[in-house]
C-alpha cells in the first residue's frame, strides 16, 4: 500500500472520504512511526495502482495532505514526489 500522511485524524477522515466518494479503496491508519517527525500521525494508505488517481482527487476536494510514500518490497518505505 501506498501512504499518504496527514497532519491529523480529522485530515485523514476527510481524505478517505473524499476518495471513498471518487470509487479509490482508502484506509485511515496510524502512520508507521519511522515515518513521523513526532512519533504519532496519521495516513491514508491507497493501492498503488490507484495512488495517482488519489493525489489528483484529493487536490481537486481542496483536501491537504503531506508527504507521499510508496512501500518497497520488505516494507520499506520510499518518499515520492508529488
Amino acid at each position: 500500500m501506498n501512504i499518504i500522511m496527514c497532519r491529523s485524524l480529522t485530515y485523514a477522515q476527510r481524505a478517505s472520504s473524499a476518495l471513498e466518494r471518487a470509487g479509490i479503496t482508502a484506509m485511515v491508519a496510524r502512520a508507521p512511526q519511522e515515518l513521523t517527525n513526532r512519533g504519532c500521525g496519521y495516513c491514508v494508505k491507497v493501492s498503488p495502482r490507484r495512488f495517482l488517481d488519489a493525489i489528483g482527487v484529493l487536490r481537486r476536494a481542496g483536501v491537504p495532505h503531506g508527504r507521499l510514500f510508496r512501500e518497497e518490497p520488505g516494507g520499506r518505505y520510499v518518499e515520492v514526489g508529488e
